[in-house]
């Protein structure tokens, strides 16, 4: 379970609970979802996950692609990768900025990602509040964003999903729009299994 996914889950459990199954946890991740849960819920810092993709700057357009291909991405955090000075971990080193996918895409494979950073996209700050981030991601056209402190480290990376997730309604999955999708699967599962048992 993604860290952002784990500190929603957690903040809803009482106290006692909470601090029980993060004992359970390996030691770093409690630590990125105790680090997350110190946030207000509807602040960029509490929407960020923690593990988006970071690169040095000597770091190459192969490297870079290389991450970007990676299983694990959603294909949010895949669409772009942030270039810190180390460490690579957030909280990373100084951040430099943002590479977007698209750009790796046009450029030589031996190029550095410190020579391709988007100086336009200013950083969110981990209490810039919803309607904040929300606006940001309009104005930007981005489905991520990065979440620096004020020493200038990447903290992590806000998603478009996760920003959806606090607009939407609760029930969203079960309107109108979603409902369709949802019968067609049903439906073409029962079709799969009527094949294979008849």
């Amino acid at each position: 379970m993604d860290p952002d996914d784990a500190a929603d889950l957690l903040s809803e459990l009482p106290e006692e609970e909470k601090e029980r199954l993060l004992t359970l946890m390996r030691p770093s991740d409690a630590a990125d979802v105790r680090r997350l849960m110190a946030y207000e819920e509807r602040t960029a810092g509490g929407l960020m996950t923690t593990e988006p993709i970071v690169l040095r700057p000597d770091a190459t357009v192969a490297d870079a692609l290389a991450r970007v291909r990676q299983q694990d991405n959603s294909p949010a955090l895949a669409a772009q990768v942030y270039v810190c000075r180390p460490p690579d971990e957030t909280p990373t080193g100084k951040y430099l900025g943002t590479v977007h996918f698209q750009r790796l895409l046009r450029d030589p494979p031996f190029t550095l990602v410190g020579a391709l950073i988007d100086s336009d996209l200013p950083p969110l700050g981990p209490d810039t509040p919803l309607p904040a981030v929300t606006s940001y991601f309009a104005a930007y056209n981005l489905v991520a964003a990065p979440v620096v402190d004020e020493s200038g480290s990447l903290l992590g990376a806000v998603t478009v999903d996760d920003v959806l997730d606090h607009l939407l309604p609760d029930d969203w999955r079960e309107t109108e729009f979603h409902a369709p999708h949802e019968r067609a699967e049903r439906e073409r599962a029962e079709r799969d299994e009527g094949v294979r048992g008849g």
